[in-house]
């Protein structure tokens, strides 16, 4: 049977509750509606990281923990860029380190010929001044990816998320949902990775954290799990539904056949639907990301990106190397919606191109 986490409660005609409903009955008598005490249990959630205010440590912010995040790139860069002119052994050494760091031979290439015309342009002499264009010119190629993911283009807005196993998939859907709930949006997940029982158990356990519905069955087919979840969101007026999918290597053919069956039912359940199509990446796993979201694109038409563990082990420049490699099917960039620098469930935040440029140089 589907259930809805783990003991859900029923009302007197004997349904199934989830969401608000399952936590209303679930009060005792005389306690605040379900609203009134999900904001209550947020307060005292240790999940919960927002922003410090201001004159808090660096760390504890966002920006902060996206600086620390990317310093193993980050430090790099800075120790070559200081206290030093520009001669052709800093080129050299700029190069070798955007290598290093994950950015990959194009984008490497396209920067440095950036930076080569831009001190001949400007007359630039010193390496502070040309960590200044350094920041301006990743900017400028890490803009295309910046793309807000607006959920009130349909309703129910249906979120695919794909990805390998081991890249955090499950975990940012967690994220996800508080996100798009901190945006208002009511939230409804589907247990659709039936292959990894501990998936569907990690799933329940983000839904019981957010306070949301999801749908689970313990032996069936992942498109039929999602087909039901999108009846279930329209029949309760849910404005986004995040289905999880079981984790592929691209070199499994038959099984990412499977995974392009879920799509296809899912549009069946919608037209127009799924919405979003999301691959998630480790940031660490270099340029095999850049190799994931090729092929992963191919079978899906991936429409967004979400990099995680940006954690302080991760080199940061595969970001870079993305943004040069465009999409097989639309000749751009593939949006960079989300990234993630922690394993808080305020630790994942739309991409911005300009913080992640001056948080990797300044």
């Amino acid at each position: 049977m589907f259930g809805l986490f783990r003991k859900p409660p029923v009302n007197p005609s004997g349904d199934t509750l989830g969401g608000k409903d399952a936590l209303d009955a679930s009060l005792p008598p005389g306690s605040p509606p379900a609203p009134q005490a999900m904001a209550k249990a947020a307060e005292h959630s240790l999940l919960v990281a927002p922003d410090a205010p201001p004159g808090a440590p660096e760390k504890t912010t966002w920006f902060g923990r996206l600086r620390q995040g990317l310093k193993k790139t980050g430090g790099q860069l800075s120790g070559l860029l200081g206290g030093r002119r520009i001669d052709e052994s800093l080129f050299e050494d700029l190069e070798t380190a955007l290598l290093r760091a994950d950015a990959g031979l194009p984008a490497t290439t396209h920067l440095i010929t950036a930076l080569r015309a831009r001190v001949r342009k400007d007359r630039l002499e010193t390496a502070e001044q040309l960590k200044d264009a350094l920041r301006e010119e990743l900017t400028a190629l890490l803009a295309p990816l910046e793309q807000s993911l607006d959920h009130r283009s349909a309703k129910p807005f249906v979120i695919m998320v794909a990805g390998v196993n081991g890249t955090g998939k499950t975990t940012s859907i967690g994220k996800l949902a508080h996100y798009f709930q901190g945006q208002g949006a009511s939230v409804l997940l589907a247990a659709g990775d039936t292959f990894r029982a501990a998936a569907r158990e990690q799933l329940t356990e983000w839904g019981e954290r957010n306070g949301v519905t999801v749908i689970a069955q313990d032996k069936a087919d992942a498109a039929a799990v999602v087909f039901d979840a999108i009846a279930a969101a329209r029949a309760r007026g849910i404005d986004v539904v995040i289905a999880d999918t079981a984790g592929r290597l691209p070199t499994q053919l038959h099984l990412m056949e499977e995974i392009r069956k879920v799509k296809r039912v899912i549009g069946k359940a919608d037209s127009g639907a799924p919405h979003e199509v999301l691959i998630v990446l480790d940031a660490n796993t270099g340029q095999n990301a850049v190799s994931q979201v090729r092929a992963f694109d191919e079978a899906l038409g991936v429409t967004g990106i979400i990099m995680t563990k940006l954690d302080g082990t991760a080199r940061g420049g595969v970001v870079a190397a993305i943004a040069h490699t465009r999409s097989l099917a639309q000749g751009a960039p593939i949006p960079l919606r989300f990234i993630g620098v922690g394993e808080g469930i305020d630790d994942l935040r739309p991409f911005v191109a300009a913080d992640f440029a001056r948080a990797l140089l300044d």
